[in-house]
């Protein structure tokens, strides 16, 4: 474990949905094949090319170069793990080199990226387990740390996660929550004994994945040697710094071009100039640092737009009625105990789904528009509805 002062704990996001195809009134009760695998295929294959292949081979270069000083950890959604296996193999073995090197931790979540934890207490402590069981499979990890979908955060939450053994949870560094407080020290929630809070500096974390390109950004270009002078004047006022992001910002949301690559391949050596610094794992962080407060979070927080709320996903009355028509179904799924139509039911509940019914528009929009192939969230909402119909016509006749 690192003895810096000050430490960078840099987590990358990795999630890819089972994509829905097209599906019409027409389908119901016709067609239960509910997935657009060419759809799947084609994007795990470009990302893989542009992203995760790439940024993987000089992740293990960094590591190898500074024999272990540089660290980080990732979260990789159960359906992006499924997508893996089918449609880039090499995608998931790149992922296991750099489980072999133990420098890099593995973060457990919600097995199908889902908002479970807000409308379904069991569903959401099962799909917990089976991500574990999956991580543990496939890297030969046991996670210790937790992260919510999308960051998704409350006390009742941590309450949760504390009483299935997890030491650290991440979430969003939000104002509202921190007030005067900074995100670059370690908290705990309240009520919770051994359970340490790890907080996004969202400001940071935004100007790599969201402004680094930004030819109208006042700080313009981004360099790794101006960051690493802005996490250095940190000195004396932080335990640790939460760099937390999607890790599509490498190549398919920062472009190469834009030298996003170039930016990482130089930010440790910069950051490890300075002797004070250094990279940690959330596991280590929470191992290591001590909790200087209660941090109370009554409502739910997200990382998700400039609200960090959860309006991205139940804003409007489309999404609300998508969520409780299929969380309604619980029970008799569970009644009906088939290992298929569980996973079915399970992969509708996938966050992704329910971001496409998203009213926003402004600065919001270009994040819900990403990888979107709706036209808006009412076609969105109709096919999602179409499948479901069709679903639960399948499960009631099967019951």
């Amino acid at each position: 474990m690192t003895n810096k002062n000050v430490n960078i704990c840099f987590y990358f996001q990795v999630h890819q949905p089972h994509r829905l195809r097209k599906y019409t009134y027409f389908d119901i009760g016709n067609n239960h094949n509910y997935e657009d695998t060419i759809a799947n295929q084609q994007i795990i294959s470009r990302v893989a090319r542009k992203c995760y292949l790439p940024a993987n081979a000089l992740l293990l270069d960094l590591i190898n170069r500074y024999q272990g000083a540089f660290k980080v950890a990732f979260s990789i959604s159960g359906t992006a793990i499924e997508q893996f296996k089918t449609y880039s193999p090499e995608t998931l073995d790149s992922f296991k080199k750099l489980a072999a090197t133990g420098c890099v931790e593995f973060i457990n979540e919600t097995y199908y990226h889902s908002l479970s934890s807000i409308f379904s207490k069991h569903e959401f402590i099962e799909q917990i387990k089976m991500h574990r069981e999956l991580i543990q499979e496939e890297f030969g990890y046991y996670p210790t740390t937790f992260r919510n979908t999308e960051l998704i955060y409350n006390n009742d939450v941590a309450k949760i996660i504390e009483g299935l053994g997890y030491k650290t949870i991440l979430t969003e560094g939000a104002d509202k929550i921190l007030g005067w407080r900074s995100s670059n020290f370690v908290y705990h929630p309240p009520k919770c004994d051994k359970l340490k809070v790890l907080l996004k500096n969202y400001k940071l974390s935004d100007d790599i994945a969201f402004r680094f390109s930004n030819n109208s950004w006042n700080e313009f270009p981004l360099t790794a040697d101006k960051f690493a002078y802005w996490v250095h004047a940190l000195n004396g006022n932080a335990q640790l710094i939460n760099l937390f992001m999607d890790y599509e910002t490498f190549g398919e949301h920062q472009w190469p071009e834009t030298g996003i690559f170039e930016f990482m391949n130089r930010l440790p050596e910069y950051i490890l100039k300075h002797h004070d610094f250094g990279f940690i794992t959330p596991s280590e962080a929470g191992s290591k640092f001590s909790s200087i407060s209660s941090i109370d979070v009554p409502y739910f927080i997200s990382w998700a737009d400039v609200e960090r709320d959860l309006t991205a996903w139940r804003g409007n009355s489309l999404q609300e009625d998508a969520f409780h028509s299929l969380y309604a179904l619980e029970d008799k799924v569970r009644r009906l105990n088939d290992g298929e139509m569980t996973a079915t039911w399970r992969m509708l509940q996938t966050s992704d789904h329910f971001y496409y019914m998203c009213i926003k528009f402004a600065g919001d929009g270009t994040v819900h528009s990403y990888f979107n192939p709706y036209q808006n969230p009412y076609e969105a909402y109709i096919n999602f509805q179409n499948i479901l119909s069709d679903f639960t016509m399948e499960l009631n006749q099967r019951l």
